[in-house]
């Protein structure tokens, strides 16, 4: 099987499944205060690893011939399931704004936190250093996205957010 195949389960569950969950959710899923030189390089550098790890898994196969492919398997389903779940959550916040149920009592970002445990199974599984590079390069950028995030989080929710933030840590 091409590795390509193993990102259908991260684009139905970001697009077609936030959409059906709620109308609004995708287009709150892209509040960000990218005002400042880090954030817009942040947002570029995102794009930039982003399309490249992509369209590499196209030159890899799958197969399961060693531990590291059962390990990716198991991170890739649970990335999944996580994925969902906390798109579910994100879908439906408390009447202020702030999302913290579910999954959001434990962390602030969990839609990135599964994302993440997704693609390093999905790069075990494609057996893929350069995936896992991008990877690595990908994930710095979004912790100054979700920087950025929190920053607009603050401006917008003022006091309760900071509460928030004390509360809740931001990965896990």
């Amino acid at each position: 099987m091409n590795a390509v195949l193993l990102l259908i389960p991260v684009i139905l569950i970001r697009y077609p499944i936030m959409r059906i969950i709620s109308k609004d959710a995708f287009q709150r899923a892209q509040h960000a205060d990218l005002s400042d030189r880090k954030s817009r390089l942040a947002a570029n550098a995102y794009q930039a690893t982003l399309i490249p790890m992509f369209i590499s898994l196209v030159f890899f196969t799958i197969h399961f011939d060693d531990l590291l492919n059962y390990i990716g398997l198991a991170l890739f389903l649970l990335g999944a399931v996580l994925y969902v779940k906390s798109i579910a959550d994100y879908a439906k916040p408390a009447v202020g704004g702030i999302n913290r149920n579910g999954l959001y009592k434990f962390s602030r970002n969990p839609m990135y936190v599964a994302f993440f445990v997704h693609f390093v199974g999905i790069g075990l599984l494609a057996e893929s250093w350069l995936f896992l590079m991008l990877l690595l390069l990908f994930q710095i950028s979004v912790h100054y996205l979700i920087l950025a995030e929190e920053r607009w989080c603050v401006e917008k929710f003022g006091e309760e957010y900071k509460r928030y933030m004390k509360e809740v840590r931001r990965y896990i």
